[in-house]
């Protein structure tokens, strides 16, 4: 009865963030730009209803595992609603994550695809998308206490995989202001760091985006290695 009780209690958590993150509206610029987005479309979604609000955490709460990226792209999930649902990143990224167990099926174009994730939750360090890929350091941290949340409430987590240098930084930020003393690591792909006694992992990647993917820096092996590494620390 207290583990009902509990669960219920934590998807009435989870559902307040959410609901939260896309009435949210503390940074202006994000704001204009997002709604401009949705409005002047892209010419191959001309008969879509874009999204044009902030994008929630999509996935499974009760997983062991967390992905972080930067920001939604602006015609992928400013677009559909849903992390990383609707572009040439999320492409990429799908595909692994079917291969390495973590998803029901190998590609996401929109919100009612029937994609669903196992054991892994996927969230951003900023939920609008930014001008030019690039939010601002306010931005991101008016953003980062719903991360924040996002951690406090996967109560089964082991490990972080972060998608990009900021991601892998924002992760570290948020402990260390927590006052946990984690020492110095550098960001490089393929790399796996212990935050410390008791706390989950941490696994760097480059972001999948195509200016990694289309100049080689991150192939399709590269990243496959990433979540099979992923798959193998889970306990």
């Amino acid at each position: 009865m207290g583990t009902s009780k509990g669960n219920a209690i934590k998807w009435k958590e989870i559902d307040l963030i959410d609901e939260a993150i896309i009435a949210c509206r503390q940074c202006p610029r994000l704001v204009e730009y997002r709604e401009q987005v949705a409005v002047i479309k892209k010419r191959a979604y001309l008969d879509w209803d874009y999204w044009g609000k902030p994008v929630p955490a999509f996935g499974d709460f009760n997983g062991r595992l967390l992905a972080v990226g930067l920001a939604p792209g602006p015609h992928g999930s400013n677009r559909t609603g849903r992390m990383f649902t609707g572009d040439a990143s999320g492409v990429f990224l799908f595909a692994a994550l079917h291969k390495a167990g973590f998803a029901n099926q190998a590609t996401s174009l929109r919100r009612d695809d029937g994609m669903q994730l196992r054991d892994l939750l996927i969230s951003a360090v900023c939920r609008c998308v930014p001008p030019d890929n690039k939010p601002i350091k306010t931005e991101m941290l008016h953003c980062l206490p719903y991360l924040e949340q996002e951690f406090r409430l996967m109560t089964n987590l082991q490990g972080f995989i972060a998608l990009g240098r900021i991601a892998f930084e924002y992760i570290l930020l948020i402990y260390r202001t927590k006052g946990v003393d984690i020492p110095s690591v550098d960001f490089k792909h393929g790399s796996l760091y212990q935050l410390g006694d008791g706390l989950p992992w941490l696994l760097a990647s480059y972001h999948p985006s195509q200016q990694n993917t289309l100049t080689g820096r991150l192939t399709v092996s590269m990243f496959d290695q990433v979540w099979q590494m992923a798959q193998t620390m889970l306990k």
